[in-house]
C-alpha cells in the first residue's frame, strides 16, 4: 500500500516537473504576445488588422514591433540613418528627466546586446553577504577612475552579484581582486546554475589524461 502511494506520488512529481517549464514558457509567451498586441491600438483605425480581416489576429502586434525593429535597423546602418539616430539621441539629451533615463538604459543596452559588449566577462566565487558564505558573481570590469582614487588599493575589480531566481536584480560591489576566486565555467552555465537555485550544477569537465613523456 505504501508502495503505491509512494508511485502515484512519484508520477504526480514527474508530470509537474515535465509540464511546469512549458506552462512557465507558454505563460510568458501569452504576456509577451498580449503587451505587443496592445501596440496595434495605436495604429490609426484604417491601418488594424480587424478593419482588414473583419477579426482580431493574435500575434499582430509582435509581428508590428519586429518589423519595426527590423526597419530601424536597415534604416540604422547607412550613413542617413546614422545622422537621423544621432539627431534623435541629441534631441533626447536635452530634456532634462528623459536624458538621464535614456542615457543609463543606452550604455546599459549597448554594453549587454552590442556584438562586441563584454557585460560579463568571468564568473566568480565572492563572499556575499558577509564572510564565510560565498555565493557566485560575475567580473564587469575595474571601477572607474572617480571611484578606484578613493580605494585603498588599486587591484580591485567590479563584480555584480546577482539574485536568484531573478538574475536581472541584484548587487553591484567592488572588492578586492584577492577576495574573489575565478569558476571554471562560462557566464551561462554560472546563469543556469543561478536561476535553477542550484538545481542544475554545470557539468563537471572531463580531466584530460596524462601525456606520456
Amino acid at each position: 500500500m505504501n508502495q503505491g502511494k509512494l508511485t502515484l506520488k512519484a508520477c504526480l512529481l514527474t508530470g509537474v516537473l515535465i509540464w511546469l517549464p512549458f506552462a512557465v514558457t507558454l505563460w510568458v509567451l501569452d504576456m509577451v504576445i498580449s503587451t505587443m498586441d496592445s501596440m496595434i491600438n495605436w495604429l490609426p483605425n484604417a491601418l488594424q488588422p480587424t478593419h482588414w480581416f473583419g477579426m482580431h489576429i493574435p500575434g499582430s502586434g509582435l509581428v508590428l514591433a519586429l518589423l519595426i525593429v527590423l526597419m530601424t535597423g536597415f534604416l540604422a546602418a547607412n550613413m542617413l540613418g546614422q545622422k537621423v539616430v544621432g539627431l534623435w539621441e541629441a534631441l533626447l539629451g536635452r530634456i532634462p528627466v528623459v536624458k538621464t533615463i535614456y542615457s543609463s538604459v543606452k550604455q546599459v543596452s549597448d554594453t549587454l546586446l552590442s556584438g562586441s559588449g563584454q557585460a560579463f566577462s568571468k564568473a566568480l566565487l565572492v563572499q556575499f553577504p558577509h564572510q564565510g558564505v560565498w555565493t557566485i558573481a560575475f567580473l564587469t570590469g575595474k571601477p572607474g577612475a572617480g571611484v578606484a582614487e578613493h580605494l585603498d588599493s588599486d587591484d580591485f575589480v567590479s563584480v555584480y552579484v546577482p539574485t536568484t531566481p531573478n538574475p536581472t536584480s541584484g548587487y553591484f560591489m567592488l572588492v578586492p581582486r584577492s577576495a574573489t576566486r575565478e569558476l571554471d565555467m562560462s557566464v551561462d552555465d554560472a546563469l543556469k546554475y543561478i536561476i535553477s537555485m542550484g538545481v542544475v550544477a554545470p557539468a563537471s569537465k572531463p580531466v584530460p589524461p596524462p601525456t606520456s613523456c
